[in-house]
């Protein structure tokens, strides 16, 4: 249970800059604001611990930790999820980020580079489709056997290697789209929907952390423009994640495939790494083992 606004509780140590500036924004903050309801049972002003893990994607315990000390080198993206979620204006945003020790992001774009652990990652799981993408859903990289699983995304460029104008561009009448890798995964009607509100929300969230990104502005404008069913669920204003699903993915060759697609986010870069995976055992870990073998050559 919270303490009363400004104190510390007496059996914890509230030494640090950081916890000290959390608990005072998080104190101050409306929570009319971020439309929660005002209870009548709320003992102090401002927002709950529970409530503010919420609306910045976290753990409860995480942000106890963080205001208590016990965690103090939160990544970027953890920064700029409580900055947004205490609505802090540019100063204190800037402050927040020097509290957590991390540089600001360059002029609100999208990060693109792919560090060399994620690089090495690529060629370390033998055996596992691995691709890599931006805040935004495009693919940035990709291991041979993605390629082998999903077809080559060598040869498509901008828009083409994103995944939502893959999903919805080549949906409205007389809409035309490149063969790329989202063209091979099969859903069904519930799953597509899961996977259209999961995407689109998740593209929100980005445009709150990057702005001032003329590719991620672009890129929603364009999906707006063409896709009616990209535009109803934008203009329902959901904000969430895509994080793991089922996904059947048709491959010309060896057929189907039911994988699990996991998606983890990589420390302080704000990229999505996608790992399909087979139950041991089952058809299509025995299909992507002869994928592994055999890569993009004819079977």
């Amino acid at each position: 249970m919270d303490a009363p606004a400004g104190d510390c509780p007496r059996t914890v140590s509230c030494g640090n800059d950081l916890g000290r500036a959390l608990r005072r924004w998080r104190d101050r903050a409306d929570p009319a604001d971020s439309g929660l309801p005002l209870g009548r049972g709320r003992r102090a002003a401002g927002l709950r611990r529970e409530e503010l893990a919420a609306l910045a994607g976290m753990s409860v315990d995480y942000v106890i930790r963080l205001e208590q000390g016990r965690a103090t080198s939160p990544s970027t993206q953890v920064v700029t999820a409580l900055a947004r979620a205490l609505r802090l204006s540019d100063d204190e945003r800037r402050h927040l980020f020097r509290l957590a020790g991390r540089p600001l992001p360059a002029d609100g774009r999208m990060p693109d580079q792919v560090p060399p652990g994620v690089r090495r990652l690529l060629t370390q799981m033998p055996g596992t489709p691995v691709s890599v993408y931006d805040a935004a859903w495009t693919l940035l990289r990709w291991n041979p056997l993605f390629a082998a699983l999903m077809g080559d995304p060598s040869p498509l460029r901008g828009r083409e290697r994103n995944v939502l104008w893959q999903h919805f561009a080549g949906r409205g009448p007389g809409a035309e789209v490149e063969p790329g890798p989202a063209t091979r995964v099969r859903h069904t009607a519930e799953q597509a929907a899961r996977f259209e509100a999961a995407t689109v929300a998740d593209l929100r969230s980005a445009t709150a952390r990057y702005p001032a990104d003329p590719r991620l502005r672009g890129l929603v404008a364009a999906l707006h423009e063409s896709s009616p069913r990209f535009a109803g669920l934008w203009d329902a204003h959901a904000v969430g994640s895509h994080t793991t699903a089922a996904k059947t993915v048709d491959h010309p060759r060896v057929g189907p495939l039911l994988l699990d697609c996991d998606v983890l986010h990589a420390p302080d870069s704000d990229l999505r790494i996608v790992l399909y995976t087979a139950a041991p055992g089952t058809d299509a870990a025995g299909k992507l083992a002869l994928l592994d073998v055999v890569g993009t050559q004819r079977i």
